[in-house]
């Protein structure tokens, strides 16, 4: 008789016989960017003690899954059984509200077990199950008044919000009716996702137009989207963009309308370059990008940047923090630098987004 059971990846001898198994079904990535989030692993053995399939939860997301099917069983069987194993495991953690990130041949199966298709690519597509999902989100946002013909929309991490956040907020409403602010609801940066999206509303107060709202589980990093299943890391940057765009044009902008996304340059890195040139591919002509050049301070070279803010948190240097930051932010960080340091002593990054 088959049965699952739960794999302890830190027995090397349970790792290597692990490893082994997805190398075999082409899953060669096991980098600590991939494995170090796995909250549970599951393996299907069959009558003879064999490893025939495998399965990880990551938070909210199944990952690292593949499967063995039985010739001599109903077409799926093992498929099904392991995820719905998966599923009872995050049911019992209270999580009902799952995503996936696999490779193209899985769609189906996925989808035969209730999950929807949120995008995809030609190496990869995301999927969901559970309440509240893509449609719950979408009611949940603010509508845009029914004359408006212009929509614009801008995705910003804020980590914090700083006069460059606001400087490209207000050229964005220069070339819109309305305009969407998402700002990321992901909690791995040094500022919080609830202060985050505080600063942003306090800081754009006093602007029309506008609709500032948290980007939920469909606004994240790009980088967050799994690509174990990709062995060329350039093409699994290349493939986490696409996704990302994909989700962000067919969820998100052609449901609400919106047909223009500024983006602010970043020619320092190379990352968000190429997410930048791929929006400039994909999102087109459904919407529109607009790249505006980054804000710089009075000698016309240095950029505002949240980077250097962060910098200057962790050295404790505040007196220049005026020339980067709106009244609300500076405000908050003189009002809480010191739980801002600590965070920062127990491993928050200055330069991470």
């Amino acid at each position: 008789m088959e049965q699952v059971r739960d794999l302890f990846l830190t027995t090397p001898a349970v790792r290597r016989q692990w490893q082994t198994f997805l190398d075999d079904h082409g899953i060669h990535d096991f980098s600590e960017q991939e494995t170090a989030g796995l909250d549970a692993t599951l393996g299907l053995y069959d009558g003879q003690g064999q490893l025939v399939g495998t399965g990880s939860v990551a938070g909210q997301t199944i990952k690292y899954l593949a499967v063995n099917e039985d010739p001599d069983a109903p077409a799926g069987a093992r498929f099904n059984q392991l995820v719905s194993a998966l599923e009872s495991h995050l049911a019992a953690a209270g999580i009902f509200h799952l995503f996936v990130v696999t490779k193209i041949q899985y769609q189906q199966s996925f989808e035969h077990v209730g999950f929807q298709t949120l995008a995809k690519t030609d190496q990869g597509l995301i999927l969901e199950k559970g309440r509240p999902d893509i449609n719950d989100y979408r009611q949940s946002l603010p509508k845009a008044p029914a004359t408006t013909k212009r929509r614009a929309a801008i995705v910003m991490n804020a980590n914090p919000f700083t006069k460059g956040h606001r400087y490209l907020i207000e050229r964005a409403l220069s070339q819109a009716d309305f305009l969407y602010v998402f700002v990321v609801s992901e909690d791995v940066s040094l500022f919080t996702s609830e202060e985050r999206l505080a600063l942003v509303k306090a800081g754009t107060a006093d602007l029309d137009g506008l609709a500032v709202v948290p980007g939920g589980p469909y606004m994240v990093s790009y980088l967050s989207f799994p690509a174990y299943f990709i062995a060329d890391q350039e093409q699994a940057v290349t493939f986490q963009t696409a996704l990302d765009i994909s989700l962000f044009k067919d969820q998100i902008a052609q449901p609400l309308g919106i047909n223009l996304r500024v983006v602010g340059s970043e020619p320092h890195s190379r990352t968000t370059a190429i997410y930048n040139q791929q929006m400039k591919k994909y999102l087109p002509p459904t919407v529109q990008v607009l790249e505006i050049p980054r804000l710089t301070l009075a000698d016309g070279q240095s950029v505002v940047s949240a980077t250097t803010v962060r910098q200057k948190i962790a050295s404790g240097d505040l007196a220049a923090l005026v020339d980067y930051l709106p009244s609300c932010t500076q405000a908050f960080i003189h009002q809480h630098l010191q739980t801002l340091q600590a965070r920062l002593k127990k491993g928050s990054k200055t330069d991470a987004n």
